[in-house]
């Protein structure tokens, strides 16, 4: 694959940025809720050192990308959350879980906010400031749908244990050490078993295109940008 140097710079900023708010923002929540674990370990940080898993941040995404993956997808070091701390533990955990994707909405929107703002940009940072820009969008947003997915311990998996009966909570919560073997069953092997059958057994990763174009579309029109 031909990666140059400015496609690296285009790249790079963004998701940093976009892991380091999620994370960061798990831990402010989990903070203000009654949590102080993240704080006192430094975790509510925007120094994406604190936040970043050399396999899941670094190595996972490259395989999947060199593998043309239909869906890429990583993770960053999980902020620790004593839920037993919280004042509502079930409740709050829903809240803690949703800090990280809203963050990434917020940012999303920043991004299609700040489109307006390029023609004030100097004609020999245009360019390079759309592509930061374009991939942030994009970026956060794919880790807003991506982090929804109702398994543990992805956010939407937390959601979902702390908002279901506790006959189905629990089994679900159940699931978490065997989250990341999950998806990867579902967005990678699956697909693969599927083109040696001659199926198209690729459907988590269209679920997600499908809902990621359809939060891209409405992101834009409210930021004015069709």
């Amino acid at each position: 694959m031909n990666i140059s140097l400015y496609d690296v710079s285009v790249w790079v900023l963004p998701v940093i940025i976009a892991i380091t708010f999620h994370e960061a923002a798990h831990g402010f929540v989990a903070h203000r809720l009654g949590d102080n674990t993240a704080w006192q370990l430094g975790r509510v940080s925007f120094n994406p050192f604190k936040h970043i898993d050399p396999f899941g941040t670094i190595i996972l995404p490259g395989v999947l990308l060199l593998a043309h993956s239909p869906f890429l997808f990583g993770y960053a070091k999980p902020v620790p959350v004593n839920f037993r701390n919280l004042k509502h533990p079930r409740l709050d955990m829903v809240w803690v879980a949703l800090a990280g994707p809203a963050t990434n909405i917020i940012l999303a929107t920043a991004a299609a906010l700040a489109f307006h703002a390029l023609p004030f940009v100097p004609a020999n940072a245009a360019q390079w400031t759309l592509d930061n820009l374009k991939n942030a969008f994009l970026i956060n947003i794919v880790l807003a749908i991506f982090n929804m997915m109702p398994i543990p311990p992805l956010d939407g998996g937390r959601v979902a244990v702390g908002l279901l009966p506790r006959p189905l909570a629990y089994p679900l919560s159940r699931l978490e050490p065997y989250g990341l073997l999950i998806l990867i069953g579902l967005l990678i092997l699956l697909p693969m078993l599927g083109a040696q059958l001659g199926l198209n057994l690729d459907v988590i990763s269209t679920i997600l295109r499908t809902l990621t174009g359809y939060v891209i579309q409405a992101l834009l029109v409210i930021t004015g940008n069709t």
